[in-house]
């Protein structure tokens, strides 16, 4: 697993795609940074994560497009099913290599928060640690769901394109749980859609509540989708 973990980071900073990434991500943060914070004088950083959520949505489909697509399409794959290596390292190292890039984006946000904190403190305010903690850890989740979805959605086709775009619209979908539910009328469809919704229980995070449930929830659906990954390999394996 640790060799597919350093060819996996490898592959993102020997192509454009890391950088990129790294660049969109920093860029928009700063921009909303700016906008949020500093040219409106608050040091709040809740305006920053709410917009930096759906810049995520789009961006993390575009850094795991290629994951199991481009292998598929190059025909590597099956260099990867015969080798020794299990399906759990194969599916665990791809997701950490993407994790591991998308957390190198998420410590500008506490740069950020440091930045902000020294000029609240010198102005003799408070700077909400617990909201910005919250906001932090949630969308770090966030972002682990997204990639392990976008990992498996990746795995169903060798065209990079649809993987991002299907990516794009699995996350829109799974973020829609809460709206949905207040369309339907049957009691226990209803109570099953808020039980899934991820943006209510992301929204917990942002006004600085730390639930084990929830954190528990969104490491489930991480776990979830990996081994619905794994499944799909070891039936094309064997096939």
């Amino acid at each position: 697993m640790t060799a597919i973990v350093k060819r996996e980071i490898a592959s993102y900073f020997t192509s454009p795609l890391g950088y990129v990434f790294l660049a969109v991500f920093y860029g928009f943060s700063g921009l909303f940074l700016w906008l949020g914070c500093l040219r409106a004088g608050q040091s709040d950083m809740g305006v920053v994560f709410s917009m930096m959520f759906f810049i995520m949505m789009i961006m993390i489909p575009i850094l795991t497009m290629r994951t199991m697509a481009d292998d598929k399409r190059q025909k590597t794959d099956q260099l990867t099913l015969t080798s020794p290596v299990s399906l759990f390292g194969i599916v665990a190292g791809k997701f950490l290599a993407a994790f591991a890039v998308f957390f190198c984006a998420m410590l500008v946000m506490i740069v950020y928060a440091l930045f902000l904190a020294a000029a609240v403190k010198n102005s003799d305010g408070t700077f909400g640690w617990a909201v910005f903690w919250g906001n932090f850890v949630g969308m770090t989740l966030m972002g682990g769901v997204f990639i392990s979805l976008g990992i498996f959605i990746s795995n169903l086709t060798e065209n990079q394109m649809i993987a991002a775009v299907g990516s794009i619209g699995a996350n829109i979908a799974l973020c829609m749980f809460d709206v949905i539910s207040g369309y339907v009328t049957n009691d226990t469809v209803r109570d099953l859609l808020n039980n899934l919704s991820v943006y209510y229980k992301y929204s917990e995070f942002t006004i600085g509540i730390f639930s084990l449930k929830n954190i528990v929830f969104f490491l489930s659906l991480i776990v979830i989708f990996n081994f619905l990954t794994m499944r799909f390999i070891e039936r094309r394996r064997w096939s």
